[in-house]
């Protein structure tokens, strides 16, 4: 049970990194709320953050895979 969990959250992770990366849906509500002065090290933060998550959702599909076999 605990690979399945590892593996949802890597997954919703990476896909809240991607809806973040690649639109401007963060980009606009930080300029929205009065907050772009932030978004010049979105970029040190989103990139990293897809990667880690990327890496947990394989990580918990080797576990999931492990338990099932």
């Amino acid at each position: 049970m605990r690979g399945n969990t590892i593996f949802k959250t890597g997954i919703v992770g990476t896909i809240f990194a991607v809806i973040c990366c690649f639109t401007p849906i963060l980009v606009v509500s930080f300029g929205a709320l009065g907050l772009s002065a932030w978004l010049g090290w979105i970029d040190y933060v989103l990139i990293p953050g897809l990667l880690l998550f990327i890496a947990l959702a394989l990580y918990g599909y080797r576990q999931r895979a492990r338990a099932r076999a």
